[in-house]
């Protein structure tokens, strides 16, 4: 294994180990050696652009919805390895994001949220200013022990309209998915073919007068290949889905394949309306966004000449 890979296990290691119950409880020792991997992997500059993140923090260091600032940073050392050195993202059109409260609409796929992952990291070490994303996540992911907890301390939210509304009032970064679980659980022979979108974010959209940024990912329905999902399984887990990956079962193949990311990322849309509209006119609106999505995927599909280059 390379520097990096051993690098990614240390970084995972330890934040099982420590920063999950609650990053303060770390000793200063773990602290020292998780800031020189910061510093390692992410650029000198890493804690300047830390402290120019907007963020409403309350006296005891977290905001209302439990983000802490101090777990999500040693998270984002992962999320910058599968980034920077795993998936090797290229960023295209990432000086669209605007200031301010956005909704970051984007493609879901990889059976896996290492999408959402990568994307938050590009939005701290590649836009000017830095942001941490919010987004949302499955219900059920808050039965999975741990899982809820730490999903809360990096900045994700149950995925309901109150909370994604009052994140948009506070000025944040929101990204969705707006095909869901459904999205990221596509099998391989419907690669890069969106589902349908949900209709939520686009009249939160219009009732927070929030400017939409399309964001299309290519590369990443390749990084698990899903013969299938099996319904019984789903049931059975309580799970949206149950997908069939043989890949995991080889071993070193719980890991993805280093598939190249390539992230397009379009000029911001504003739609204009009442955000209690009859469906079918909000569908028009949220048909242009998906169109404009899947018109990005299929530029980007055709421009990239290999699954690793």
């Amino acid at each position: 294994m390379d520097e990096h890979g051993s690098s990614l296990e240390n970084a995972l290691a330890i934040i099982r180990r420590d920063a999950i119950p609650a990053a303060r409880a770390l000793s200063e020792k773990t602290k020292e050696r998780l800031d020189a991997l910061a510093r390692a992997l992410l650029g000198p500059d890493f804690h300047d652009r830390l402290a120019r993140v907007p963020m409403r923090l309350g006296p005891s260091g977290v905001d209302s919805f439990g983000f802490d600032p101090e777990v999500a940073k040693y998270a984002l050392i992962v999320a910058a390895f599968f980034h920077r050195f795993w998936f090797r993202t290229e960023v295209q059109g990432i000086e669209n994001v605007p200031r301010g409260r956005v909704l970051l609409i984007a493609n879901h796929s990889g059976q896996l949220p290492l999408d959402g992952m990568v994307i938050g990291a590009s939005m701290f070490l590649d836009a000017e200013p830095p942001r941490f994303i919010r987004s949302m996540v499955e219900k059920w992911t808050q039965t999975l022990p741990f899982v809820g907890t730490f999903f809360a301390r990096c900045g994700q939210v149950v995925g309901v309209p109150e909370n994604a509304r009052q994140l948009l009032v506070n000025e944040e970064m929101l990204l969705v998915f707006p095909e869901g679980a459904r999205g990221i659980s596509k099998p391989i022979t419907k690669r890069y073919q969106l589902g349908d979108f949900g209709l939520g974010f686009m009249r939160l959209a219009l009732e927070t007068n929030t400017p939409i940024v399309p964001i299309a990912l290519v590369g990443a329905e390749e990084q698990y290949i899903n013969f299938g999902n099996v319904e019984a399984f789903a049931k059975l887990f309580q799970m949206p889905i149950f997908p069939m990956i043989p890949q995991v079962l080889i071993p070193g193949g719980q890991m993805p394949l280093p598939v190249k990311y390539r992230m397009y990322i379009g000029e911001p849309l504003l739609f204009d309306g009442d955000p209690d509209d009859d469906d079918a006119v909000i569908e028009e609106k949220v048909w242009m966004v998906r169109a404009t999505i899947q018109s990005m995927i299929n530029r980007g599909l055709k421009e990239r000449k290999g699954l690793f280059w």
